[in-house]
């Protein structure tokens, strides 16, 4: 089965970058600099984003069906970034680098359906098998350790 990654839609940030950061701090946002090759994974681009740069950390609604999975949570995205990663039936190594991700199948209203905890480094195996389930709609990646939104993967 062939299936994408996603990134989030990049146009929904950019208003987000050049703002002072006052103006980003009344918003709920906070500009970083990046100081190590791992750790700060661009929700846009499915990339760590490199030693140097800067990120925004926000909060963002990853899961908005009007479910009780209905969730939010913090994501970094590189500032400036504007193109939207689609990665076809391969793991970006931003996923496929950390211990585990965990891995949540929802329905077409939202409704989480299924769900599996896997290395990073063996993801594919599970993901098709996930989208390969009857009422499955698409699967969201989360980072493990600290439970943050990484992406969504749908059937190509």
């Amino acid at each position: 089965m062939a299936y994408l990654v996603r990134g989030l839609d990049s146009r929904l940030f950019q208003p987000l970058f050049g703002l002072s950061d006052a103006e980003l701090s009344a918003r709920g946002v906070v500009r970083q600099e990046v100081d190590a090759p791992v750790g700060y994974p661009c929700r846009i681009s499915l990339a760590d984003a490199p030693a140097g740069a800067t990120v925004l950390l926000l909060n963002h609604v990853h899961q908005p069906a009007d479910t009780p999975y209905r969730a939010s949570h913090a994501i970094f995205v590189q500032e400036g970034v504007t193109e939207t990663a689609e990665v076809r039936d391969e793991i970006p190594p931003v996923l496929s680098r950390r211990p585990f991700i965990s891995l949540r199948a929802f329905d077409a209203r939202g409704m989480m359906v299924d769900a599996d905890l896997c290395p990073g480094a063996d993801l594919d195996a599970p993901v098709r098998r996930l989208l390969g389930l009857p009422g499955v709609a698409y699967l969201q990646a989360h980072f493990a350790a600290r439970g943050c939104y990484a992406a969504r993967i749908e059937r190509a």
